[in-house]
């Protein structure tokens, strides 16, 4: 593995305690970088509370119940689910048997939405092309292609099936995170779900590439009580300017931002560091140390219900 940034021991105290709500790692269907019980004890031994397991293609609320038993000192490990094809799609059975193994986190499609895969060809000139990306085009070429997930119909409302899921989600008081949606998609998502009770939301990345969405919506969310979660990686690969992400956080405001690492890919840097190593460049950006911490402790506890 390639040499990687080295976080510095003001970063590491002031994300101490805080839980990554975006980490991909083994077993997975793609090459990860660190097993999920390994990394409990790497999470534990930098004093990070925990972390919560994604994947695009299988539930993981059984994993994380094994690696917290498996590991019982180490970072508390949380299950989630992301409503990609392989799961059914919107589907409020799968949500519903998430929700009754302590799932935390619902994804809303990713690799699978209409969105994601309109906007195949719009990374940066130089930006690592992601991991499922490839899996996406193997599977495509072997003829196995899931159908294109809509969460609004052609006049822009939410479909019946994404309210099922809603009401899901509100009953076992997990958290929403709005996936690979557009911007018209999420503000509407977003507006819906907290119509029908979900107290947690997280917009998932939204400088990435298929999402990009402008500092006024941004704070148009933050208003409806969502979240913008800034991923690491997002900047760290080029897919953005830093500088972007930091004038988002101050256009929101950092109380409405959180931060995670969306890390686990081999050549990027170890999943423990990605927190800190995002808070190293928070504070050379001018942000304060009260700031950074209500962005990667007090809110990712919060919303994890820690």
């Amino acid at each position: 593995m390639s040499d990687h940034p080295i976080p510095s021991a003001r970063a590491r105290e002031i994300v101490a305690g805080a839980y990554d709500t975006h980490v991909h790692v083994a077993p997975d269907v793609m090459k990860r970088r660190i097993d999920d019980i390994a990394l409990a004890t790497r999470f534990a031994e930098v004093g990070l509370g925990g972390f919560v397991l994604k994947s695009h293609y299988v539930p993981t609320a059984e994993r994380a119940e094994v690696v917290r038993a498996a590991v019982p000192d180490g970072a508390e490990a949380l299950g989630a689910l992301t409503l990609n094809g392989s799961v059914g799609g919107l589907n409020p059975v799968a949500v519903e048997i998430a929700g009754r193994q302590g799932a935390r986190v619902v994804w809303l499609p990713t690799v699978d939405c209409a969105n994601e895969r309109s906007c195949r060809d719009s990374l940066p000139p130089g930006a690592p092309v992601p991991m499922w990306a490839a899996l996406q085009d193997e599977l495509a070429a072997e003829g196995i292609v899931a159908p294109t997930i809509e969460v609004v119909d052609a006049s822009g409302a939410i479909v019946p099936a994404l309210l099922d899921v809603f009401a899901v989600i509100a009953k076992h008081g997990m958290v929403l995170a709005t996936g690979h949606l557009s911007g018209p998609e999420i503000v509407a998502a977003v507006d819906a779900a907290a119509g029908a009770g979900v107290r947690h939301i997280i917009v998932t990345h939204p400088e990435f590439t298929s999402q990009q969405l402008e500092a006024g919506v941004q704070q148009h969310l933050a208003e409806r009580g969502a979240l913008l979660e800034r991923c690491f990686t997002t900047p760290y690969t080029g897919k953005v300017a830093w500088e972007t992400v930091f004038a988002n956080i101050r256009a929101a405001g950092p109380e409405h931002s959180l931060l995670s690492s969306d890390l686990g890919q081999p050549f990027n840097p170890p999943v423990e560091d990605g927190l800190a190593l995002l808070a190293d460049r928070l504070f050379e950006a001018g942000f304060t140390d009260e700031e950074v911490h209500t962005m990667a402790v007090v809110n990712s506890r919060r919303v994890v219900g820690r």
